[in-house]
């Protein structure tokens, strides 16, 4: 197809109506993963149960989706996108009521899984239902996408907090129901039919069984370093997924994760941007708000507000890269938010040694949160550009799952040094941790140069 032709494909109503429905579907579970995090203090309270019991609200839920995402390709090919994000918005929608049913600590953990093997996949299929349509307009459109699932975590504290103070905790899950059938009905209605594009390929099953086990291993044990079991899940989780890299090169375009693509250039390194981007993300999000609480003692409410300048920048830079890649070009826009994130991170160093600032790191903040926005939509929409449409499936479920190893790995690796250098008492603990996140931002640097100047004309749009 021409790209005149892609163009003006990309423009139509029908790609903003699909849009629209990804964007639902992302913030809904988005919000709802917000919403949940900021009540389980109430959750514990209500249910009669301790904090590290109900934490599995969310434990539970972060393991179940890395044990279901492995499948996404391999059920899109079965299923289709369209009637997968139909059962997995349902899945979804039902298991939200059933966790406002809850009678227990045990039952909302359990619904909380059943949840999970909805919503989860629903962020990874709404990424790939975009890049079936984009065209060559891949930055603009995804911009527009992702910018509504950024209000979760602005929403979510606000929401949770007029619940909680107006209503029971069951409506924290409640308020999925209707959302959720809105979105079942406008995916009914605007997504395309896509049955041509099944294929009958066969369950990679010892592939699946290397790789979910391994990735729940690896989250667990490196959301729980402080305990000798979570050194053990980490190691055995890494054998588990070396065990997979062998296995899968060794099959080929048979196995559940087809590690063939890493050879194109492109994917590559965009793939790699996107590793380190989400962890420096998360890493971030974990080590100022403790820098904030514990040196700074400022109470954990107070360090919530603090941090939303951070998501502000970067919802107002999503929507803006469609026209600044179009001007400026992939590379040198991934390449400048790289710097400008790198340069609102080192003034953490100074102010770890000199003393809180609040109006310098509200500046701070805003200027990261564009500076991630800039390195995040070039880097997804290079990934997707650089595959041809039929391997959609295959490069979404790869994303996805290096994405979600970057922040545990980037964030154990900084709380790690972090407590080795507390454990010493160091006066310049926060200092080097802070100075540790800058050397992962400057290799994140290295990666966005490395980015296609302009998006590949092949794969997908090719």
């Amino acid at each position: 197809m021409p790209d005149e032709t892609k163009d003006k494909a990309s423009s139509v109503p029908a790609v903003w109506k699909v849009v629209v429905v990804a964007a639902i579907g992302s913030l809904l579970a988005q919000l709802d993963s917000t919403i949940i995090n900021v009540s389980l203090s109430s959750l514990a309270q209500d249910l009669g149960t301790t904090l590290s019991t109900i934490q599995w609200v969310t434990s539970g839920y972060l393991l179940a989706l890395a044990l279901m995402l492995p499948l996404n390709a391999w059920l899109v090919h079965r299923m289709g996108v369209r009637r997968l994000y139909l059962v997995c918005f349902a899945c979804f929608t039902a298991a939200s009521a059933l966790c406002g049913f809850a009678w227990s600590p045990e039952s909302l953990i359990g619904f909380r899984v059943l949840q999970s093997m909805g919503g989860g996949l629903m962020a990874p299929l709404a990424q790939m239902m975009v890049a079936r349509v984009a065209g060559r307009n891949m930055a603009r459109v995804m911009g527009y996408a992702a910018a509504p699932v950024l209000l979760g975590p602005i929403l979510g504290p606000v929401i949770a907090g007029l619940i909680l103070q107006h209503a029971t905790w069951r409506w924290l899950f409640y308020v999925n129901v209707p959302v959720g059938a809105l979105g079942i009905a406008l995916a009914v209605l605007f997504l395309p039919k896509d049955e041509a594009d099944l294929r009958r390929t066969s369950f990679d099953l010892p592939g699946f069984l290397f790789l979910s086990p391994g990735l729940v291993l690896f989250l667990y044990g490196a959301d729980h370093m402080r305990e000798n079991a979570g050194w053990v899940a980490l190691a055995g989780g890494l054998a588990l997924l070396s065990v997979f890299v062998r296995f899968a090169l060794r099959k080929g375009d048979a196995a559940i994760l087809d590690l063939k693509l890493f050879r194109g250039d492109v994917f590559r390194v965009a793939t790699a941007a996107q590793f380190l981007s989400n962890g420096v993300s998360y890493s971030a999000q974990m080590l100022i708000p403790f820098f904030l609480i514990r040196v700074c003692g400022r109470s954990p409410a107070a360090t919530g507000l603090m941090m939303m300048p951070l998501g502000l920048g970067m919802f107002c830079s999503y929507p803006m890269m469609g026209a600044v890649t179009r001007r400026f070009g992939i590379r040198r826009v991934a390449v400048a938010g790289s710097l400008l994130s790198l340069g609102a991170t080192l003034p953490f160093v100074y102010l770890s040694l000199h003393g809180l600032m609040t109006v310098l790191l509200a500046g701070m903040l805003f200027v990261r949160g564009v500076g991630m926005g800039a390195i995040g939509i070039p880097s997804v929409s290079s990934a997707y550009a650089a595959v041809p449409r039929e391997q959609l499936p295959m490069a979404t479920t790869t994303l996805n799952i290096v994405q979600r190893l970057g922040g545990p790995t980037l964030t154990t690796l900084v709380a790690t040094f972090l407590a080795w250098r507390l454990s010493m008492a160091s006066a310049t603990a926060f200092p080097a941790a802070f100075a540790l996140l800058c050397v992962f931002h400057m290799l994140q640097v290295v990666a966005a140069r490395r980015l296609p100047v302009e998006l590949p004309t092949r794969g997908v749009n090719g």
